[in-house]
This record gives structure tokens, sequence and C-alpha cells, in this order.
């Protein structure tokens, strides 16, 4: 216990969450193990940690900076003045708190209470609510490549229960695939109230883009009417979002001067040649795309991130 006084942890914390399975202490251990290594970078510098961003960032428990400010892109960059996410609020539950990735910016949180709304008026007892960003942002110990400037939010397409849940059980359950085995249509879980929130989500003025398995696209460009289909152009087709989808906000207005937007989707709904692609084998005479970043095998270093992103961590 005197370890985890020294890394800033809660001690008893730490030994109520030892109880709550193999899982969730994995989840925890590596939590504990990027504190320790985040001291040691601090301590003791080194080029094989001192650089690693994602340790720098994954130590950090709690929000920093007066601003709220997304700074960089959302593969690079950090996050000022974040805010939590209620973990459980009228309409929507925060899932894997272990975790601690249910901070955003201000103007995420006020979103998913927005889309929280209207998935109540579709008919579902709310949303449940996966991985925002860190309480600083930055790069992740695990599982993301964005999600580190607190605009990004992944919405599970599993249907809430009527009732909240326990911690224990947000740690436990997970949310449902909705592609069917052949990888090309939905399965029959999938219904129109997803529809519905998909879409709602598209809606909204502050999101840049919404990101699903080809197959959900697909499905929902066969059931839009002619005339009706502006929204879809948000709605991105893109991997590993088969029982989620994931909502990328635009950087807020004022915050330009720190914040890189994406560029926005083509023109057009996006259900043509384009999405037809993703369901053709590759070429096996296709060059590889030219790679961008940091070179293969090597972690995003804070040197990598915007200046004032070391700020927050030092």
């Amino acid at each position: 216990m005197l370890t985890t006084r020294l890394l800033g942890i809660d001690a008893a914390a730490w030994a109520c969450a030892a109880d709550n399975g193999r899982r969730r202490g994995r989840l925890l251990a590596t939590v504990l193990l990027a504190g320790v290594l985040g001291a040691m970078a601090a301590a003791h510098p080194s080029p094989a940690l001192a650089e690693q961003a994602r340790y720098l960032f994954g130590a950090k428990r709690n929000a920093a900076g007066d601003t709220a400010a997304p700074i960089g892109s959302y593969a690079a960059g950090c996050l000022s003045g974040g805010e939590a996410l209620a973990e459980t609020g009228p309409g929507w539950q925060a899932m894997r708190l272990s975790r601690n990735r249910n901070w955003g910016h201000p103007s995420m949180i006020e979103f998913i209470q927005r889309l929280s709304g209207r998935a109540q008026s579709i008919g579902w007892p709310g949303i449940y609510v996966g991985d925002i960003s860190q309480p600083r942002g930055g790069p992740m110990l695990s599982g993301h490549a964005s999600h580190q400037i607190g605009l990004d939010a992944d919405i599970w397409l599993r249907r809430p229960a009527e009732t909240p849940l326990s911690r224990g059980e947000r740690e436990r359950i997970g949310s449902v695939d909705v592609v069917a085995a052949d990888g090309r249509t939905v399965s029959s879980y999938f219904s129109d109230e997803h529809r519905a929130l998909i879409r709602a989500a598209s809606e909204d003025d502050a999101v840049a883009r919404i990101f699903v398995h080809a197959a959900i696209k697909q499905n929902m460009c066969d059931a839009a009417p002619a005339g009706d289909r502006a929204w879809l152009r948000k709605v991105r087709p893109w991997f590993g979002h088969d029982a989620h989808f994931h909502v990328r906000l635009s950087c807020p207005a004022g915050g330009t001067a720190f914040c890189v937007d994406q560029p926005p989707p083509p023109p057009g709904d996006g259900c043509g040649a384009e999405l037809a692609s993703w369901f053709q084998p590759p070429d096996p005479n296709a060059k590889p795309a030219r790679r961008t970043g940091p070179p293969r095998g090597r972690y995003i270093a804070l040197a990598d991130l915007p200046g004032a992103c070391a700020a927050l961590v030092r």
C-alpha cells in the first residue's frame, strides 16, 4: 500500500477493485504499472521510458489545466481542463470505470447529455458510454490510436437495461456485436432504434464523423429513402466498430488555435462505390499505403505531441 500512496493511487479503491474479478485486476495492474513507469520516467529520465507519452498520460488520474482546450489532433494531442462524465446520469451510464477514460472536453460531455435524451425519445432507456479520453488526454496504454483530445467517444450498441448497473456489472458485461457472421450484413439484433440513434448522433451540429462497421453503413444506406440521405455523409465505415459506434466531434468554436480538425468527409452520402470497396477482397498487386507518423514499432513520444502537452504531465 506504500507504493499506491507514493503513486497517488487510492489504496482503499485498489483493495476493493482487487476483489472484482480477474479482468479488472489486470486492468488495474496496468494502471499501477503506468504509475510506476511514469514515476520512473519523471525521476530518472531514460530514452526508453521518458519519451513514451502513453506512460506519462496513463499515470495521471485527474485533469489539469485552467482552460478547457483540445490540443493537437485526434491521434496526436492532449486535453487541458478535461471534465469527467458522471458515472450515471439521466439517460447514460459510463462503462469500464476502472479504465478512468470517462473524461472529455466539455463539448463532448454536453453532446453525450443531448444524445442520451434523443435515445430516450426513440424508445431506448438511454446509452452505455464506452471510452472517451483519459483525464489529460494523450496516448493510451491500450486500445485506441485516437481519443487523445477529448472529442472522441464510443457509444455501445447494446440496448441499456432499465435500471443502472453496478460498478462490477459495468466491468463484466460487454456490448453486442451487431454484424452477421458473413461480415457483409447486420444481425437480427440490429434494429430501427439502432438506426435512429446513429442518425440522431449524425444530425447533431457538433459531430464531424461517426465510425461504424461497413455492414452497418450498408444497412443504413439501404434503409434510407431517397431525398432524406444527407445525414449519411458523416457515417463512415471503419474497422473494429461492430459493437459500438464512434462519435468524433469537430473542434469547438474558439479552440482552433490549438485543435486540429480532420478534413470533412467527401461530398455525397458515401453509399456507392466507396462503400462497396469495403466488401472487396484485397488486391494482391496493390502497393502498401505509405506510412505516416512515428516509425513502425515505436510508441508516440512526448516530443511527437504539441509542446503544450508536456506541461500537462510534467
